[in-house]
């Protein structure tokens, strides 16, 4: 059988992080389990069993609570309880649940430690326990960082299995304890009373007495030869419906009475609004009110194009940026920050940088990676209602704990009486951990109160007021002797990409922030001497958190970087890379990607290959990319990954993020850049950033390992590899080395 897990009522609190969580914070009210929201206003004949499962005479409901954002997260935190529930996932109700203490990010706690996900040893463990108990005190739900697999594998198998013991007790009751539980069993929904099968008893109609006893506290988790759901091929709940144009996302949603509405603020993020005239909007067509509101002007009409027109119409003075106004001005403050006063950390410093670089042969190189906007294909919406004292909202976020306090504070409501209805998102890659759209609509409620008002971004304002990936540059110095690398000394800087997203929030982060050296000085390589310094830029444009965050940037500079070390030593890049790497699942992912691509035969007459690897959110991944040089361009043809993962839960949807990933990752790398002008963003739509073509898109092969201690995501990790493997293959094919991100600034692509 599985292993033993014991949780207080309704809740569920496992493993060692618990009791080292306890040393600082007390473990009495550590282990104290949160409120389960589900039990507020139950219905009669309802019984909310965990905060997860909630069942009633009419059916099933999962809770869901990490939010879908076209990743399959609602489908796989389904499975997850749906596997010991005994449930099929295509018959119950899956609702994302309200925003809870209850549903805080324990997996969080792994990225918010100055620690290595490598690292297991003593501090590390004693780090991580110490920030998971300060995520549950302050409730941190949400939905990023690749952790909704890691966050949810325990304790929502748990939770289906603590629903499926007390339902047996039930059953027990039901037939006047003349069946023991021991000879019961669970299948498809059902309780059954003996081994022979038959109908057994529906879930549904146990429902009224397992409102009167309490949630068994010791379960038996299945082991993984029984799973029937986990780690086989699964049909997505949501794929009949996208599949056919009927899946409802947030701007989609119509709500009985509601007006549309639009927003104009100033094209220059965070810039004054000195003045407006809205003489010639105020007269137009289905246009209802003008909402003067906080450095933007709102528009309430009675369709969503009537009110895009009327704030085309209105007539603006505003203020300057808050923040440098030119591109180059950007650059150069990058440039000017690799000085004492701007450094942020030097996490990693082995042996001695110095003496080394000394005494080999020096190699010294200097990267670019711009800001990049998230430019999902849904454009941020929100519905929301004010009455007297009460709120309710509708719309798609990562962050439904933050946007109830704020939106609470800013209608002059108590946080209870905010009611958040999260909704399916049409892509955010971090887009929707911001929430001052939802702000926004909520000051255009208020001026049209009992009535609820739907707010809609044009694709130009949702882009040019996007908090975007953050600009870096980086600076590397390497030595080798004979034929080996022996030093690497990277300086990395960027804005605080933390400081600045937390900061939005009303919240600061003391010392360091974690993103600018994230992805560089956590590469579990054994390199001799191995410096890796973060120095913070100033006065930049405000930024956020995007696909693979510190990553996305800080594998493209430390992986070129290595591999052109690699090269000028005159080393096999793979080979060299599994020499220097100390960390066996890593090794791994490198070996088998090799064997994969066929690494060390001859690609064929102008094709050249790259390789990379990287370690990002606790995945190690590996890519090889093969490229061919034509008389038109670089041609992308293949890519070979292979991720380490520890545990695969649903084999269709690990291939799908994977190679989701790779096409983000390449497309941004070869054509994408946001840049600025007089404190505004140029690229306001997709002519203008333009992603990776259909017919440019590689064959690419995924593998998945399982040799990992803990189960890891895969959403975010494959991006960080996929720039440096095609800066490294366009090497190998043309003997150019690209240092700066868009590539298709120094080769065109076919």
């Amino acid at each position: 059988m599985g292993r033993i897990a014991t949780i207080a009522r309704r809740t569920f609190l496992i493993g060692s992080a618990a009791v080292l969580g306890g040393v600082a914070f007390g473990y009495y009210m550590y282990r104290r389990p949160p409120e389960n929201p589900l039990e507020d206003d139950l219905a009669d004949g309802t019984v909310a069993l965990t905060p997860y499962v909630l069942i009633n005479a009419n059916g099933i409901t999962l809770i869901t609570p990490r939010t879908d954002l076209g990743q399959g997260a609602y489908s796989l935190q389904a499975a997850l309880i749906a596997e010991e529930l005994d449930v099929d996932i295509h018959k119950v109700n899956v609702d994302p649940g309200p925003p809870s203490p209850a549903y805080y990010n324990t997996a969080l706690s792994h990225e918010a430690v100055p620690f290595a996900s490598t690292d297991d040893g003593i501090a590390a463990r004693v780090a991580r326990g110490l920030a998971d108990a300060t995520l549950k005190f302050i409730g941190l739900q949400i939905t990023g960082g690749s952790t909704t697999a890691s966050d949810s594998y325990e304790k929502l198998r748990i939770a289906g299995a603590v629903a499926r013991e007390t339902l047996k007790q039930a059953a027990v009751i039901h037939t006047g304890n003349s069946i023991p539980v021991d000879r019961m069993w669970t299948r498809d929904g059902h309780v059954m009373l003996s081994q022979s099968g038959g109908d057994g008893i529906p879930y549904e109609s146990l429902a009224e007495i397992a409102t009167t006893i309490e949630p068994v506290d010791q379960v038996d988790l299945k082991p993984k030869s029984e799973w029937r759901y986990l780690g086989k091929a699964m049909e997505r709940i949501d794929i009949v419906a996208k599949s056919t144009g009927r899946q409802k996302y947030g701007i989609d949603l119509q709500i009985e009475g509601m007006v549309h509405a639009t927003v104009r603020s100033n094209p220059r993020q965070g810039g004054s609004m000195r003045s407006f005239d809205a003489a010639k909007a105020e007269g137009m067509p289905d246009v209802r009110k003008i909402v003067p509101l906080e450095n933007a002007v709102g528009v309430i009409a009675n369709n969503t194009w009537a009110a895009f027109r009327a704030t085309d119409a209105i007539e603006f003075d505003w203020g300057d940026a808050p923040f440098l106004h030119e591109q180059e001005d950007h650059w150069q403050a990058l440039a000017d920050s690799f000085t004492e006063e701007s450094l942020d950390s030097r996490n990693r410093d082995d042996g001695n940088i110095d003496d080394a670089l000394a005494s080999g042969e020096i190699v010294e190189a200097e990267y670019r990676a711009p800001y990049l906007a998230h430019a999902p294909l849904e454009p941020v919406s929100a519905i929301v209602l004010v009455e007297e004292d009460r709120l309710e909202i509708w719309t798609g976020t990562q962050i439904p704990g933050f946007l109830v306090v704020k939106a609470a504070k800013l209608a002059g409501v108590s946080e209870e009486n905010v009611t958040l209805h999260v909704q399916m998102v049409g892509g955010s890659f971090g887009h929707r951990l911001e929430d001052d759209y939802v702000m926004k609509t909520v000051e255009l409620a208020l001026a049209m109160k009992g009535t609820p008002v739907k707010m809609t971004y044009s694709r130009e304002e949702d882009m040019r007021h996007d908090f975007p990936r953050q600009i870096a540059m980086a600076r590397g110095q390497g030595a080798f002797l004979d034929g080996r690398i022996n030093a690497l000394d990277l300086s990395i800087a960027m804005p605080a990409v933390t400081i600045s997203q937390i900061g939005r929030q009303g919240l600061n982060l003391p010392g360091p922030d974690p993103v600018i050296v994230a992805g560089a000085w956590d590469q579990p390589y054994g390199i001799e001497n191995y410096r890796v310094t973060g120095y913070r830029a100033d006065n930049l444009a405000p930024v956020s958190s995007w696909r693979s965050v510190g990553a996305s940037t800080n594998s493209f500079f430390h992986e070129s970087f290595l591999d052109e070390l690699i090269h000028a030593a005159g080393a096999d890049p793979l080979e060299e890379r599994l020499r220097l790497l100390s960390h066996e699942p890593s090794r791994k992912v490198l070996e088998v990607v090799g064997e994969m691509a066929d690494w060390g035969s001859d690609p064929g007459p102008n094709k050249g290959r790259g390789i990379a690897y990287a370690l990002a959110f606790g995945t190690p991944v590996a890519e090889i990319v093969e490229v061919t040089k034509t008389q038109e361009g670089i041609r992308i043809d293949k890519v070979w990954v292979a991720a380490e993962i520890g545990t695969l839960l649903d084999p269709v949807n690990f291939e799908n993020q994977v190679k989701g990933g790779i096409v983000w990752g390449l497309g941004h790398a070869m054509n994408c850049e946001t840049t600025f002008s007089d404190g505004m963003v140029q690229q306001t739509n997709f002519h203008a950033y333009e992603a990776m073509r259909i017919y440019q898109c590689p064959q690419i092969e995924v593998r998945a390992l399982e040799n990992g201690s803990r189960v890891t995501g895969i959403g975010e990790p494959p991006v960080a590899a996929a720039a440096p493997a095609l800066a490294n293959a366009i090497f190998a094919a043309t003997g150019k080395r690209i240092r700066e991100m868009p590539f298709n600034k120094h080769v065109s692509f076919v």
